[in-house]
Protein backbone atom coordinates (compact mmCIF):
# COMPACT_ATOMS: atom_id res chain seq x y z
CA UNK A 1 0.00 0.00 0.00
CA UNK A 2 1.57 3.27 -1.13
CA UNK A 3 -1.29 5.76 -0.83
CA UNK A 4 -3.85 6.75 1.79
CA UNK A 5 -7.41 5.60 1.20
CA UNK A 6 -10.15 8.23 1.25
CA UNK A 7 -13.69 7.35 2.25
CA UNK A 8 -17.26 8.30 1.43
CA UNK A 9 -19.07 8.62 4.77
CA UNK A 10 -22.48 7.34 5.80
CA UNK A 11 -24.99 9.78 7.29
CA UNK A 12 -27.41 8.98 10.09
CA UNK A 13 -30.64 10.95 10.63
CA UNK A 14 -31.34 11.63 14.31
CA UNK A 15 -34.18 13.26 16.21
CA UNK A 16 -31.60 15.58 17.83
CA UNK A 17 -29.60 16.36 14.66
CA UNK A 18 -29.35 19.43 12.45
CA UNK A 19 -27.60 20.63 9.29
CA UNK A 20 -24.23 21.85 10.60
CA UNK A 21 -22.37 18.94 9.00
CA UNK A 22 -22.76 20.83 5.71
CA UNK A 23 -19.82 23.01 6.84
CA UNK A 24 -17.54 20.05 6.03
CA UNK A 25 -18.62 20.08 2.39
CA UNK A 26 -20.86 17.03 2.75
CA UNK A 27 -23.89 16.54 0.51
CA UNK A 28 -26.32 15.66 3.28
CA UNK A 29 -29.60 13.80 2.84
CA UNK A 30 -32.71 15.76 3.71
CA UNK A 31 -33.84 16.09 7.31
CA UNK A 32 -32.11 16.25 10.67
CA UNK A 33 -28.70 14.63 10.25
CA UNK A 34 -27.04 13.90 13.56
CA UNK A 35 -24.07 11.72 12.66
CA UNK A 36 -21.49 11.39 9.92
CA UNK A 37 -19.96 7.92 10.14
CA UNK A 38 -16.74 9.04 8.50
CA UNK A 39 -14.55 5.94 8.96
CA UNK A 40 -16.79 2.96 9.57
CA UNK A 41 -16.89 -0.75 8.99
CA UNK A 42 -20.06 -1.22 11.01
CA UNK A 43 -23.03 -2.74 9.12
CA UNK A 44 -25.38 0.00 10.39
CA UNK A 45 -23.37 2.64 8.53
CA UNK A 46 -20.59 1.44 6.22
CA UNK A 47 -18.13 3.93 4.73
CA UNK A 48 -17.00 3.29 1.13
CA UNK A 49 -13.49 3.60 -0.32
CA UNK A 50 -13.18 6.30 -3.03
CA UNK A 51 -9.68 5.74 -4.46
CA UNK A 52 -7.02 3.18 -5.21
CA UNK A 53 -7.39 -0.52 -6.03
CA UNK A 54 -10.12 -0.98 -3.38
CA UNK A 55 -12.43 1.66 -4.87
CA UNK A 56 -16.08 0.81 -4.26
CA UNK A 57 -15.47 -1.59 -1.39
CA UNK A 58 -16.79 -0.88 2.06
CA UNK A 59 -14.33 -0.73 4.93
CA UNK A 60 -15.70 -4.00 6.30
CA UNK A 61 -15.25 -5.72 2.92
CA UNK A 62 -11.67 -4.47 2.62
CA UNK A 63 -10.91 -5.52 6.20
CA UNK A 64 -12.17 -9.06 5.52
CA UNK A 65 -10.68 -9.48 2.04
CA UNK A 66 -7.55 -7.29 1.97
CA UNK A 67 -5.99 -7.68 5.40
CA UNK A 68 -2.55 -6.50 4.29
CA UNK A 69 -3.92 -2.95 4.11
CA UNK A 70 -4.52 -3.15 7.86
CA UNK A 71 -1.33 -4.93 8.89
CA UNK A 72 -2.90 -8.41 8.63
CA UNK A 73 -5.05 -8.12 11.77
CA UNK A 74 -6.39 -11.01 13.80
CA UNK A 75 -9.64 -9.26 14.81
CA UNK A 76 -12.66 -10.56 12.93
CA UNK A 77 -14.26 -7.11 12.51
CA UNK A 78 -12.83 -3.66 11.89
CA UNK A 79 -12.58 -2.49 15.50
CA UNK A 80 -12.90 1.30 15.27
CA UNK A 81 -15.47 3.88 14.22
CA UNK A 82 -14.96 7.62 13.70
CA UNK A 83 -17.97 9.97 13.67
CA UNK A 84 -18.80 13.66 13.60
CA UNK A 85 -21.89 14.45 15.71
CA UNK A 86 -24.04 17.58 15.37
CA UNK A 87 -26.15 17.97 18.51
CA UNK A 88 -28.66 20.64 17.52
CA UNK A 89 -30.74 19.25 20.41
CA UNK A 90 -29.63 17.19 23.41
CA UNK A 91 -28.93 13.48 23.00
CA UNK A 92 -30.57 10.96 25.31
CA UNK A 93 -28.87 10.21 28.61
CA UNK A 94 -27.23 6.86 27.94
CA UNK A 95 -24.56 4.32 28.80
CA UNK A 96 -22.68 1.66 26.81
CA UNK A 97 -21.63 -1.88 27.82
CA UNK A 98 -18.13 -3.30 27.94
CA UNK A 99 -16.97 -6.08 25.60
CA UNK A 100 -18.07 -8.96 27.82
CA UNK A 101 -21.63 -7.72 28.37
CA UNK A 102 -22.04 -6.65 24.74
CA UNK A 103 -20.82 -9.99 23.42
CA UNK A 104 -23.22 -11.93 25.64
CA UNK A 105 -26.30 -9.76 25.12
CA UNK A 106 -25.79 -7.91 21.81
CA UNK A 107 -23.29 -10.09 19.93
CA UNK A 108 -21.00 -7.21 19.08
CA UNK A 109 -18.18 -5.18 20.62
CA UNK A 110 -18.60 -3.03 23.68
CA UNK A 111 -18.35 0.71 23.36
CA UNK A 112 -15.67 2.90 24.86
CA UNK A 113 -15.58 6.26 23.10
CA UNK A 114 -14.15 9.76 23.31
CA UNK A 115 -15.01 13.24 22.08
CA UNK A 116 -12.93 16.07 20.67
CA UNK A 117 -15.12 19.16 20.88
CA UNK A 118 -15.11 20.83 17.45
CA UNK A 119 -17.45 23.59 18.60
CA UNK A 120 -19.57 24.39 21.62
CA UNK A 121 -21.97 27.29 22.10
CA UNK A 122 -21.43 29.48 25.17
CA UNK A 123 -22.79 27.82 28.31
CA UNK A 124 -22.61 24.29 26.83
CA UNK A 125 -22.34 21.32 29.13
CA UNK A 126 -22.24 17.53 29.05
CA UNK A 127 -23.90 14.89 31.16
CA UNK A 128 -20.86 12.96 32.36
CA UNK A 129 -21.03 10.56 35.27
CA UNK A 130 -23.38 10.25 38.23
CA UNK A 131 -23.62 10.76 42.00
CA UNK A 132 -24.91 7.33 43.13
CA UNK A 133 -22.70 5.61 45.68
CA UNK A 134 -24.11 2.07 45.28
CA UNK A 135 -25.90 0.11 42.57
CA UNK A 136 -28.99 -0.04 44.76
CA UNK A 137 -28.98 3.76 45.02
CA UNK A 138 -28.42 4.02 41.25
CA UNK A 139 -31.41 1.75 40.62
CA UNK A 140 -33.64 3.70 43.00
CA UNK A 141 -32.74 7.07 41.47
CA UNK A 142 -33.18 5.85 37.87
CA UNK A 143 -36.54 4.22 38.58
CA UNK A 144 -37.71 7.37 40.40
CA UNK A 145 -36.54 9.61 37.54
CA UNK A 146 -34.49 11.66 40.01
CA UNK A 147 -32.27 13.05 37.27
CA UNK A 148 -31.40 16.34 39.00
CA UNK A 149 -29.70 14.48 41.85
CA UNK A 150 -28.32 11.54 39.85
CA UNK A 151 -26.68 13.16 36.85
CA UNK A 152 -23.48 15.17 36.87
CA UNK A 153 -23.23 18.21 34.57
CA UNK A 154 -19.80 19.22 33.27
CA UNK A 155 -19.12 22.49 31.37
CA UNK A 156 -17.46 22.07 27.98
CA UNK A 157 -15.89 24.40 25.42
CA UNK A 158 -14.38 24.24 21.95
CA UNK A 159 -11.12 22.26 21.91
CA UNK A 160 -11.87 20.11 24.97
CA UNK A 161 -11.26 16.37 24.96
CA UNK A 162 -13.43 13.92 26.92
CA UNK A 163 -12.75 10.20 27.34
CA UNK A 164 -15.88 8.08 27.93
CA UNK A 165 -15.13 4.50 29.04
CA UNK A 166 -17.87 1.89 28.78
CA UNK A 167 -20.07 2.02 31.86
CA UNK A 168 -20.04 5.85 32.00
CA UNK A 169 -23.43 7.60 31.99
CA UNK A 170 -23.19 10.45 29.49
CA UNK A 171 -24.92 12.70 26.97
CA UNK A 172 -23.99 15.43 24.54
CA UNK A 173 -26.23 18.43 25.02
CA UNK A 174 -27.52 20.90 22.46
CA UNK A 175 -25.13 23.28 20.78
CA UNK A 176 -22.15 20.91 20.70
CA UNK A 177 -20.35 19.32 17.74
CA UNK A 178 -17.75 16.63 18.34
CA UNK A 179 -15.40 14.28 16.55
CA UNK A 180 -16.00 10.90 18.18
CA UNK A 181 -13.55 8.01 18.17
CA UNK A 182 -15.03 4.76 19.48
CA UNK A 183 -15.06 1.01 19.32
CA UNK A 184 -17.10 -0.24 16.36
CA UNK A 185 -20.38 -0.76 18.19
CA UNK A 186 -23.90 0.60 17.87
CA UNK A 187 -25.19 -0.58 21.25
CA UNK A 188 -26.70 2.24 23.29
CA UNK A 189 -28.76 1.87 26.47
CA UNK A 190 -30.99 4.89 27.11
CA UNK A 191 -31.83 5.93 30.67
CA UNK A 192 -33.75 9.11 29.86
CA UNK A 193 -34.87 10.85 26.67
CA UNK A 194 -36.64 13.97 27.97
CA UNK A 195 -40.01 12.36 27.13
CA UNK A 196 -39.48 13.28 23.46
CA UNK A 197 -41.62 11.86 20.69
CA UNK A 198 -40.80 11.26 17.03
CA UNK A 199 -42.84 12.52 14.06
CA UNK A 200 -45.36 9.72 14.67
CA UNK A 201 -45.78 10.69 18.32
CA UNK A 202 -43.85 7.70 19.66
CA UNK A 203 -41.32 7.85 22.46
CA UNK A 204 -37.98 6.14 21.90
CA UNK A 205 -37.28 2.91 23.74
CA UNK A 206 -35.56 3.05 27.12
CA UNK A 207 -33.27 0.33 28.51
CA UNK A 208 -33.37 0.76 32.29
CA UNK A 209 -32.39 -2.78 33.30
CA UNK A 210 -29.43 -2.90 30.94
CA UNK A 211 -28.34 0.58 32.05
CA UNK A 212 -28.38 -0.43 35.70
CA UNK A 213 -26.47 -3.62 34.84
CA UNK A 214 -23.60 -1.95 33.00
CA UNK A 215 -23.10 1.43 34.72
CA UNK A 216 -19.86 1.71 36.69
CA UNK A 217 -20.66 2.30 40.38
CA UNK A 218 -19.36 4.38 42.03
CA UNK A 219 -18.48 6.75 39.21
CA UNK A 220 -14.83 6.65 38.09
CA UNK A 221 -13.17 9.47 36.17
CA UNK A 222 -10.27 8.44 33.90
CA UNK A 223 -6.98 10.19 34.66
CA UNK A 224 -5.73 11.69 31.41
CA UNK A 225 -2.17 12.91 30.86
CA UNK A 226 -2.59 15.25 27.89
CA UNK A 227 0.76 16.18 26.34
CA UNK A 228 1.75 18.86 23.81
CA UNK A 229 4.86 18.69 21.65
CA UNK A 230 6.25 21.30 19.27
CA UNK A 231 7.66 19.91 16.03
CA UNK A 232 8.94 22.81 13.96
CA UNK A 233 6.01 25.22 13.67
CA UNK A 234 3.45 22.44 14.27
CA UNK A 235 1.93 21.22 17.53
CA UNK A 236 1.25 17.55 18.25
CA UNK A 237 -1.12 16.79 21.13
CA UNK A 238 -1.52 13.35 22.69
CA UNK A 239 -4.97 13.12 24.25
CA UNK A 240 -5.13 9.48 25.27
CA UNK A 241 -3.24 6.25 24.71
CA UNK A 242 -2.59 2.94 26.47
CA UNK A 243 -2.86 1.95 29.26
CA UNK A 244 -5.70 4.42 29.93
CA UNK A 245 -7.24 3.59 26.55
CA UNK A 246 -6.70 -0.06 25.51
CA UNK A 247 -8.73 0.29 22.29
CA UNK A 248 -7.29 3.36 20.52
CA UNK A 249 -4.93 6.31 20.84
CA UNK A 250 -6.05 9.81 19.89
CA UNK A 251 -3.82 12.67 18.73
CA UNK A 252 -4.35 16.16 17.32
CA UNK A 253 -1.97 17.44 14.66
CA UNK A 254 -2.05 21.23 14.23
CA UNK A 255 0.10 21.59 11.15
CA UNK A 256 1.91 24.74 10.06
CA UNK A 257 4.37 24.52 7.16
CA UNK A 258 5.62 20.97 6.65
CA UNK A 259 5.35 18.13 9.15
CA UNK A 260 7.20 14.82 8.66
CA UNK A 261 5.74 11.80 10.47
CA UNK A 262 6.62 8.12 10.64
CA UNK A 263 3.65 5.95 11.44
CA UNK A 264 4.25 3.32 14.10
CA UNK A 265 0.85 1.56 14.23
CA UNK A 266 -0.49 -0.87 11.61
CA UNK A 267 -2.86 1.84 10.35
CA UNK A 268 -3.99 5.34 11.29
CA UNK A 269 -7.43 6.91 10.99
CA UNK A 270 -7.33 10.61 10.10
CA UNK A 271 -10.12 13.21 10.07
CA UNK A 272 -9.44 16.70 8.69
CA UNK A 273 -11.37 19.20 10.80
CA UNK A 274 -10.12 22.48 9.36
CA UNK A 275 -7.91 23.88 6.63
CA UNK A 276 -6.50 22.25 3.53
CA UNK A 277 -3.17 21.06 2.20
CA UNK A 278 -1.45 17.97 0.85
CA UNK A 279 -0.19 14.67 2.16
CA UNK A 280 2.87 13.14 0.51
CA UNK A 281 3.47 9.39 0.72
CA UNK A 282 6.53 7.83 -0.94
CA UNK A 283 6.90 10.91 -3.15
CA UNK A 284 3.26 10.98 -4.31
CA UNK A 285 1.03 13.84 -3.12
CA UNK A 286 -2.70 13.86 -2.41
CA UNK A 287 -4.88 16.89 -1.61
CA UNK A 288 -6.45 17.15 1.84
CA UNK A 289 -9.41 19.31 2.79
CA UNK A 290 -11.81 19.84 5.66
CA UNK A 291 -14.19 16.88 5.99
CA UNK A 292 -11.86 14.24 4.56
CA UNK A 293 -11.78 10.91 6.34
CA UNK A 294 -9.22 8.26 5.51
CA UNK A 295 -6.92 5.63 6.87
CA UNK A 296 -3.22 5.81 6.34
CA UNK A 297 -0.50 3.69 4.85
CA UNK A 298 1.49 1.07 6.70
CA UNK A 299 5.10 1.72 7.68
CA UNK A 300 5.88 4.77 5.54
CA UNK A 301 6.94 8.33 6.10
CA UNK A 302 4.38 11.04 5.51
CA UNK A 303 4.68 14.77 4.91
CA UNK A 304 1.77 17.12 5.58
CA UNK A 305 1.73 20.56 3.95
CA UNK A 306 -1.24 22.69 5.00
CA UNK A 307 -2.05 25.73 2.90
CA UNK A 308 -3.85 27.45 5.78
Amino acid sequence: MTEPLFLKPYFQPKIWGGRKLEQFGYDLPEGKIGECWAISGHPHGPATIKNGPLTGKTVSQAYAEDGEYFGNPTDTVFPLLTKILDAEDSLSVQVHPDDAYAEEHEHELGKTECWYVISAEPGSYLIYGHHAKTRAELKQMIEAGDWDHLLRKVPVKTGDFVYVPSGTIHALNKGIMVLETQQSSDTTYRLYDYDRTDDAGNKRELHLKQSIDVTTVPNQDPQLDIKHEKVGDSTLTTFVTAPVSPFFSVYRWQVQGQLHLTKSAPYTLVSVLDGEGTITVDGKSFPLKKGDGRWGCRGVRRRLDPER
